[in-house]
Parts: structure tokens; C-alpha cells; sequence
């Protein structure tokens, strides 16, 4: 049975006014259409919904039914479309930006006030390491915080916000924690807590294989997929791991040693977005980081 919200308004109309003509004037309709619709409705739901003859219409016990029922219905469809147009006009004022770990350098809240002061609001949204563009690529953000790892992505425009030295965490009772700062040949052969696969270039990035050869390839000692994860592993003596200066700031904690590896190229935190997506509040929310870069971090 496909009936539709015409349908209902319909009928509720001639049983409201008993009256055929007076309810095509409400619906300003004319009445042999009405009649029409009436009659396509009751073959519709295989039910006598009105007794009429040339001076009275009358509800069936059937008609009764709907009448309550589709009064009912018509009431929570009203609603939905009310919040339905509340809700689109709220993400169309909302940019949604993806976040792969806390970023922190105060760069979501200066993007948050730069979109306030054109009517917008900052919806940040949690997406998986699986996914190195950030939710951009997959559309599920309009732009997004990531690394950017050695290579770029075409389908992504991006402006670099912080470019920052590589740190290598370790435990506090790591050999090389007294040491004052590393080269990669001093760690080269050390285990590292990495991503998983799945997160592609940003997992080589962070086994720094950029920098190795096939004399020296990564060790993996465990897999994390959050931050925090990697570097309790850290501190549990499970591996060490690479990562940058800003993120060492941001979640250091006891027992872990940070350590710059002097000579590998420093890491890139990017704001991305689509190639292809021309809107103005994406150029805008641009500009904005723009302004930020080289602002969030410093040693």
C-alpha cells in the first residue's frame, strides 16, 4: 500500500467538513478531482471510507479509523519536515572537519572564531587512521587536520599549518634516554609502535621509511591506533615511537623521554580540503589556517 501525505490531507479535509465541496475550496482543489483522489485512496486500502449520498457524507467505522490515524501521522510528518529544514539549514552553516587525534596548537579554536565571525560554526568529527585524507576524500568532512605524511594526495588542496621537528619517545629507563637528542642511524634499528596497515602512507611515514633502505627496514613491536595508546606502549617498554614536536607537548606524560631526531625532515600537519570544492567558506576557513601557519608551534 503507497499512499501518499496528499492522500491523507485529502481525506481528512472531507471528513473534517462532511462536505465534498466545501472541502475542495479549503484544499482549493476541485471537487471532481477530490472525488477522484477520495475514491483512488479507498481502492488504495481496500476499505469503504465514506457513506455519501445527494444531501450527507458520513465516516465508516473504517473511515473513523484512518481519520484518527492519518491526523496522527500527518502531525509527526509536520514535525519531522520542520526539523528536517532546521537540521539542513544548521550543516549548511556548519563546516565539518575531521580530526584523525587531538590537534591541539590552538588551531581548531582559531578556526572556530574565523568561522564565527561569518555566521558558521566548526563540527569536528572523529575519523579512523584508516583513512589518511581526514574524511575529506570519502566526503564525509569538508575538511579535515591530517599529516601529510612524505607524499600529497591530488584530489586535496592544502595549506601546511605546523611544520614541526620528529621527536622519537621513549621510556625513561630507555638506553637513549639521557641522550640530548638522536640522529636515525642511532634508531634505526628500534622497534616502533606503529599505526596499523590500513593507515597506509601515514604509517610508513611514521616507521620513517622515507628515510630507510632495504638494509634496514622497520621493526614493528606493536600496533596503536590513538596517540595515547602508542605512547602507554611507549612507556610500558613496548617500543618507542615517532612523532612529532608539537604532539610531544600535547601528550606527554611520566615515564616517557622525547628525544629530536636531528636529521630526519620534519613533519607536516596540514588543513585539507577537496580539490574540486570552490565554495567560499572553504576558501575561507583556507585563509584562516593560512594566517595560522608557522603560529602554532615552536620550540
Amino acid at each position: 500500500m503507497d499512499v501518499h501525505v496528499r492522500d491523507l490531507r485529502y481525506f481528512i479535509a472531507v471528513a473534517e467538513e462532511l462536505h465534498f465541496r466545501k472541502a475542495a475550496e479549503r484544499l482549493f482543489v476541485s471537487q471532481p478531482v477530490l472525488s477522484r483522489q477520495i475514491a483512488r485512496l479507498e481502492t488504495m486500502v481496500q476499505a469503504r471510507l465514506l457513506e455519501r449520498d445527494h444531501r450527507l457524507v458520513r465516516l465508516t467505522p473504517a473511515g473513523e479509523y484512518l481519520l484518527g490515524r492519518a491526523r496522527m501521522l500527518l502531525a509527526e510528518w509536520d514535525e519531522t519536515g520542520v526539523e528536517l529544514a532546521r537540521l539542513g539549514k544548521l550543516h549548511a552553516s556548519t563546516l565539518i572537519v575531521g580530526l584523525q587525534t587531538g590537534v591541539g596548537r590552538g588551531l581548531t579554536g582559531r578556526l572556530a572564531a574565523g568561522l564565527r565571525e561569518v555566521g558558521w560554526q566548526l563540527e569536528a568529527r572523529n575519523i579512523p587512521w584508516s583513512d589518511p585524507l581526514a574524511g575529506v576524500g570519502t566526503k564525509e568532512c569538508d575538511a579535515g587536520f591530517a599529516w601529510l605524511g612524505a607524499t600529497t594526495d591530488p584530489q586535496c588542496a592544502h595549506v601546511v599549518v605546523a611544520e614541526e621537528p620528529i621527536m622519537l619517545a621513549v621510556s625513561s629507563d630507555h638506553r637513549l634516554a639521557t641522550r640530548p637528542e638522536v640522529v636515525f642511524a642511532d634508531i634505526a634499528q628500534e622497534a616502533l609502535v606503529a599505526l596499523p596497515a590500513e593507515a597506509g602512507v601515514l604509517r610508513s611515514f611514521w616507521l620513517a621509511e622515507h628515510a630507510r633502505d632495504d638494509t634496514c627496514p622497520a621493526t614493528v613491536s606493536c600496533l596503536s591506533t590513538t596517540a595515547d595508546a602508542a605512547l602507554e606502549n611507549v612507556a610500558a617498554g613496548r617500543g618507542s615511537v615517532l612523532l612529532a614536536a608539537g604532539n610531544a607537548q600535547l601528550y606527554g606524560r611520566e615515564g616517557l623521554c622525547f628525544l629530536p631526531v636531528v636529521d630526519l625532515p620534519p613533519a607536516r600537519l596540514a588543513f585539507l580540503w577537496r580539490a574540486a570544492d570552490d565554495r567560499s567558506i572553504i576558501a575561507h576557513a583556507a585563509r584562516i589556517m593560512g594566517d595560522a601557519s608557522g603560529d602554532a608551534f615552536s620550540l
